[in-house]
């Protein structure tokens, strides 16, 4: 049973123990049968396999469509392409899970895509300016980790809705990384570059590696530690977990600090991916959004998780590289990301009503 599983058990019971005698009455055996909690778990698993469905279906579509699709090659390409997507979707999804599913009160942060440009744009600024990859990925992290910092203080000291105080640290980053610059390709190069771009075990690159390397890590932690146990008790029931003495906003805080470092990992990947720092890291924002949420209809109970947010970001690189293999417009892959948001976060709405109903 996961981490997250556990404590809603607990917090049933708990809320069971401390209810007011006048209010414990049973439900009839026949009203229990009939409770929408069966249903809608019936409406999530069926959401859930839409999902895998999906997925497989696209794979297959373009496997048919070019023989290539599946060879070992396009699929670390693939993973390559989706590494940078899928470190900034890792760093949205622990806000989504720390935060609540409120998209406007809730977790959110829309300045990953801006934190994605202004790391880049300071490594490959100091590579510019001859200094070593040691250095460069120091002032990386660093400036990742600012971002993240300046959106917890944002949210949970100043008390700004987190809607409104990541879009401003995103206009922040997006000036910061036009003054560093100048609204130009900057060109990188570095052993640190070079490594990055090479095979690793099972001959997938390395950057793709790195993404493992990040969900595993987070995985782990979620699923098999207190702080994962945590920041889901604080995401899904705030008040039980204020009453069991969680410090609510120093999980919040830690979820932006943490996304704002995978932004600046996201920044050194995508230099190495493109070997140079250029403009339009905004248009990152809607992929981004649009693998965390999809990445709920991989989870079990329709909550954000990292291993749905890995499938969707891989799920979202094999589209755009399938599209390109047909030599069909990139565009289209917008629209379909577009689409896939309405269609999750309308399905998970209705299903979160349907359970809140007497």
């Amino acid at each position: 049973m996961s981490l997250e599983s556990s404590f809603e058990s607990s917090l049933a019971a708990s809320q069971a123990l401390h209810l007011p005698r006048a209010g414990r009455q049973a439900p009839p055996p026949e009203a229990a049968a009939s409770a929408p909690g069966l249903s809608r778990g019936a409406l999530a698993g069926l959401l859930r396999f839409a999902g895998l469905l999906a997925l497989l279906a696209a794979v297959a579509f373009f496997a048919v469509r070019v023989p290539s699709f599946l060879t070992p090659g396009n699929i670390g390409l693939i993973l390559s392409q989706s590494a940078v997507l899928g470190i900034l979707g890792l760093g949205l999804t622990l806000v989504l899970i720390t935060g609540g599913s409120d998209v406007i009160r809730g977790g959110i942060d829309l300045s990953l895509a801006g934190t994605l440009g202004l790391a880049a744009a300071v490594f490959a600024t100091l590579n510019q300016a001859g200094y070593g990859d040691a250095a460069c990925v120091a002032a990386t992290l660093a400036t990742g980790l600012a971002v993240g910092a300046l959106n917890a203080l944002s949210v949970t000291w100043l008390r700004i809705l987190p809607l409104l105080a990541t879009l401003a640290v995103m206009n922040i980053c997006a000036g910061l990384e036009l003054v560093l610059t100048e609204n130009t390709t900057v060109p990188a190069a570095s052993p640190l570059i070079d490594a990055l771009n090479l095979a690793g075990p099972f001959d997938l690159p390395v950057i793709g590696l790195v993404l493992v390397a990040a969900w595993l890590v987070l995985a782990v932690t979620l699923r098999f530690t207190p702080v994962g146990l945590r920041a889901y008790a604080v995401g899904g029931h705030p008040e039980a977990a204020r009453a069991a003495g969680i410090a609510l906003n120093r999980y919040v805080a830690g979820s932006y600090i943490v996304a704002g470092l995978l932004g600046g990992v996201a920044g050194i990947l995508s230099v190495a991916f493109l070997n140079a720092a250029t403009s339009g890291s905004a248009d990152m924002l809607l992929p981004v959004i649009a693998t965390a949420f999809l990445g709920r209809m991989f989870s079990r109970r329709l909550v954000p998780s990292v291993m749905g947010t890995l499938l969707a970001a891989v799920f979202l690189g094999a589209l755009a590289n399938g599209f390109q293999l047909l030599h069909v417009s990139s565009y289209w892959v917008n629209g379909i990301e577009g689409a896939l948001i309405l269609a999750v976060v309308g399905a998970t709405s209705g299903l979160a009503q349907r359970g809140a109903r007497p």
